[in-house]
């Protein structure tokens, strides 16, 4: 008995619909690379008593968890606003000078980051000191040399204690601890923090679990700089 015989056509285009889902599948997750997948928004949400029309139906808008605005000094004794443009996308870290464990790895590998953004117009960093008694602009400017080299948009800034603790715990939802053994260290948290131009959180990355993290921080900010443009031409 004789196979039926298939053209060729319809085979390429079985083969091509059996590789398809794989294919999506390795470029998602792919050595924790997101490519395509939007970022999430941290932070609670409420159901706003506004509605947008959406395929003919009103769907409640969602009131996203934000950044409140401050003003720091930086390095240069510049007054630092945030947010200072609303277009922006802002990478916000917390250190202090002193810092006897990770903190210079940490601002390593966002410098890395600032580098590869360094000629981007929609991208700035910040990193807030918690140790503002001792971090006085002088002594910033000190210790950003070698970092403000890497993106002209990196400020590192100190302010009022009570408030940068605050602003940690409250805003960027995360842990800036006094050490109550050893009042000369501050216990905080070692993450990378992308903000959206809304002042949205879209992404944690811990700076302490090596360059995977860090990576897939450069690689999610094009994808919110390729979101941030779309809105741009719809508005």
């Amino acid at each position: 008995m004789s196979l039926p015989s298939f053209p060729l056509k319809k085979i390429l285009v079985l083969l091509i619909l059996l590789a398809v889902p794989g294919t999506v599948y390795y470029l998602l997750k792919e050595k924790g690379v997101n490519r395509y997948r939007p970022l999430p928004i941290y932070g609670e949400k409420q159901v706003a008593k506004t509605f947008t029309l959406k395929r003919r139906k009103q769907v409640p808008d969602t009131i996203y968890h934000v950044i409140r605005d401050f003003n720091f000094l930086n390095q240069n004794s510049d007054t630092v606003k945030f947010p200072s443009d609303s277009n922006q996308i802002t990478v916000v870290n917390f250190f202090y000078t002193k810092c006897p464990v990770f903190c210079r790895n940490m601002n390593n590998e966002l410098a890395r980051v600032a580098k590869v953004y360094k000629n981007n117009r929609l991208m700035r960093f910040i990193s807030i000191s918690v140790d503002p008694d001792n971090d006085t602009p002088s002594v910033l400017a000190e210790y950003s040399k070698p970092f403000v080299s890497e993106n002209k948009k990196w400020d590192f800034v100190s302010g009022d204690k009570d408030l940068i603790f605050s602003i940690a715990k409250n805003d960027f939802l995360v842990d800036v601890i006094q050490d109550t053994i050893n009042r000369k260290e501050i216990i905080h948290t070692p993450m990378l923090i992308l903000l959206d131009p809304q002042k949205r959180i879209r992404g944690y990355y811990d700076s302490s679990r090596g360059p995977e993290q860090v990576n897939l921080l450069i690689d999610e900010i094009k994808l919110l700089i390729t979101e941030e443009l779309r809105s741009i031409k719809t508005r």
